[in-house]
């Protein structure tokens, strides 16, 4: 049987829109690596970058190069995988494992500045998400600015924890009134699970995309939905991906749980919010479909938290694969829903 080509340019109807891309700087990487030679990376990180920044595996090699280009090669795969535009943000976990501040600032402000470069490139396929250092909240925040006012960025990226601690601690509101400030969406992307919560899951091999990644990003959300962020901050669109971490799926059991604790004056931190989860997740949570080309979950994701607050992506360069293209585009949905899918709640939410 052939396979459909894939092509640029919306002959289906929308352009392809993928909310979730990686690139890296060789600087990034080469610090997380000596974190990693000198034994001072946690076990998540060990374990992820030990492997693809070391591995000789053709695999991991591809997704080394891949993450290098912004260029040629980059657009040359967007074009073979029919991807029309593509977000892009530092891969996890950026510079947040790094202990030595000003160093990270360092590397986070050239690779802010790189990623303006390649955007101005290639300016109707990459655009860009602010990199930040959560290690200094108030440097991010003024980060936060520089990357909406200056560098023209969509988006702010967090890799999840920092060093075991989360956003909804507050040291960290900086960056979360900025987001607002600015107006900004806030992505919530993966990294490995501090060694607080890992346990082990190396050992078992399920501490990476596998499991742990979706444990650790799904834990974090609830953290900031339960402390009532968005009661304080109204305005403020949190996005994440692979199914939206999970959370449409578990959505009715965590909401009647969560009310019951408050009811029950268990946990300290528990108090009341203004609305139930259900409405938070309609409102103010946003799921992109990275790495989980799968109808049901995406069927899922439209009916819990509405149609206007899904959106494609692809995840590369950790999949990339044609099928997967094809699953999104024969997903058995109305067309309408399946071009705000792919395209139009990436233009709405990402300002583009």
């Amino acid at each position: 049987m052939t396979q459909t080509e894939l092509k640029t340019g919306g002959e289906r109807g929308y352009l392809r829109i993928a909310t979730e891309e990686a690139f890296a700087t060789r600087e990034l990487i080469e610090a997380i690596m000596k974190l990693v030679k000198d034994g001072k990376a946690d076990k998540g990180t060990e374990s992820l970058w030990g492997f693809y920044a070391a591995s000789p595996s053709e695999r991991a090699q591809w997704i080394m190069e891949s993450l290098y280009d912004l260029n040629d090669k980059r657009i040359a795969d967007m074009d073979r995988m029919g991807i029309d535009k593509a977000i892009l943000s530092l891969t996890s976990p950026g510079v947040q494992p790094l202990f030595d501040v000003d160093q990270a600032k360092g590397i986070v402000t050239r690779a802010n500045d790189f990623l303006k470069e390649r955007c101005e490139a290639h300016p109707d396929r990459f655009y860009g998400t602010v990199a930040v250092v959560p290690q200094d909240p108030e440097w991010s925040a003024e980060e936060i600015r520089r990357g909406k006012e200056e560098l023209g960025f969509h988006a702010v990226m967090v890799n999840s924890h920092t060093q075991g601690h989360y956003l909804d601690e507050e040291q960290f509101d900086p960056i979360l009134k900025a987001c607002v400030e600015y107006d900004l969406p806030l992505y919530i992307h993966p990294q490995g699970p501090p060694d607080k919560l890992i346990g082990d899951m190396v050992e078992t091999g399920l501490d990476g995309a596998v499991f742990g990644f979706g444990v650790e990003t799904s834990y974090h959300l609830l953290r900031l939905l339960t402390i009532g962020i968005f009661d304080k901050y109204p305005s403020l669109q949190i996005m994440a991906g692979h199914g939206c971490e999970a959370l449409p799926y578990w959505l009715y059991r965590t909401n009647y749980m969560h009310q019951a604790g408050v009811r029950s004056n268990r946990y300290k931190r528990m108090k009341p919010l203004k609305h139930d989860l259900f409405y938070y997740m309609r409102n103010n949570v946003l799921g992109t479909t990275s790495g989980l080309p799968f109808e049901p979950a995406i069927k899922l994701m439209i009916e819990v938290m509405g149609e206007d607050r899904v959106m494609y992506a692809m995840d590369y360069p950790y999949e990339y694969v044609a099928e997967e293209v094809r699953i999104m585009d024969n997903l058995s949905i109305p067309d309408a829903q399946k071009k705000k899918l792919m395209q139009t709640n990436a233009e709405r939410w990402f300002k583009l």
